[in-house]
């Protein structure tokens, strides 16, 4: 169950209400958005619950969830999320586009990669510093170095900024340099992370598990909502299944059961998704006729040199012919990209 708090309530009004409903026998966690403050209550609920709810001040609505998430979900919140990012509107109208390399690799190469995406048609600039990858030899990335990079990058051409966080030690240094805080599939039950992340005043982008079903994956964004951070969005990757020809299998259907879930906008990453740059596109469009918020596509100038992740990502003007189609598919269900 879940209480929220009348407007312009005062921590001694709140600490009044918190002492009634402990008073029932009831479990009290509180959180605080940017709107108001939320009380969720558990226990034992009797047949005059009602009754003894209405008889505490304080309170402007009461909600019952039927989900284990609660905050995340469309009977806390019927309307959808949207949020600004670097003057970029979330979770709107328009169809957000991220793209860039899946590494920073050097700030040559970064940059000339940045300029190409933002002509092409991107809304925001992605690329990771710190790389966790699943041999130890491989390429970690620059780490704070790569965030200079990114940094530079978003001056130069006014795009804000994605990269990965890795753990609780480097959430405030990446918070520093990015506009949006990225959680990848390894770290989604994190939830040490995920707390620390809910404390964090910028949006935060979680990507599904390899092996997550879409309530788990839900519940997740359910840690970062419940310390405070109302900015989440859930990212579709692709899991695990028994097909080996693709590199995951992109679960477009988690598309549309996550916006009838929840309010979080929702986006797709094709590329980690399928792993190969030839379905990229398809499934860019497929996943903006199931509805997507947003994609995350992997750009690269050279991708057969790249570091990581080479053959997952388009050549820059395969990116920019896959915008011009991907517009006329926005527009025929309302959408503009």
């Amino acid at each position: 169950m879940i209480m929220v708090m009348s407007p312009g309530v005062t921590e001694k009004e709140i600490e009044e209400v918190e002492k009634q409903l402990k008073g029932f026998g009831w479990s009290v966690h509180r959180s605080r958005g940017e709107k108001s403050f939320i009380l969720r209550v558990s226990g034992e609920y009797g047949d005059d619950v009602g009754t003894a709810i209405r008889s505490i001040p304080y309170i402007d609505k009461v909600i019952n969830v039927s989900h284990p998430f609660e905050l995340a979900s469309r009977a806390y919140q019927p309307e959808k999320t949207v949020f600004e990012v670097g003057g970029v509107e979330i979770g709107g109208r328009k169809v957000v586009v991220i793209a860039g390399p899946c590494a920073v690799e050097g700030r040559g190469s970064y940059l000339l990669t940045a300029e190409a995406v933002k002509r092409g048609g991107a809304d925001v600039l992605r690329g990771g510093a710190y790389k966790p990858r699943s041999s130890p030899y491989s390429f970690q990335g620059l780490q704070e170095e790569g965030l200079k990079i990114l940094a530079e990058a978003r001056s130069m051409t006014g795009l804000p900024v994605v990269t990965e966080v890795l753990d609780r030690r480097s959430v405030e240094i990446v918070a520093a340099y990015a506009d949006i805080l990225q959680v990848g599939s390894r770290n989604m039950q994190n939830f040490v992370l995920l707390k620390e992340l809910g404390q964090v005043g910028k949006p935060v982008l979680i990507k599904r598990g390899l092996s997550a079903t879409i309530e788990e994956w839900l519940m997740a964004a359910e840690y970062i909502l419940s310390e405070g951070n109302e900015k989440v969005i859930l990212c579709e990757r692709g899991i695990r299944t028994f097909e080996t020809y693709t590199r995951n299998t992109l679960d477009l259907s988690a598309v549309p059961i996550a916006r009838e879930l929840s309010h979080l906008p929702v986006f797709v990453d094709p590329s980690h998704g399928t792993g190969r740059w030839r379905c990229v596109s398809p499934m860019c469009m497929a996943a903006i006729a199931a509805g997507a918020d947003g994609l995350l596509v992997e750009v690269h100038s050279s991708p057969k040199e790249a570091l990581c992740d080479g053959p997952q990502s388009l050549l820059p003007g395969k990116f920019s012919q896959m915008m011009d189609s991907l517009k006329k598919v926005a527009e025929i269900i309302g959408r503009n990209l």
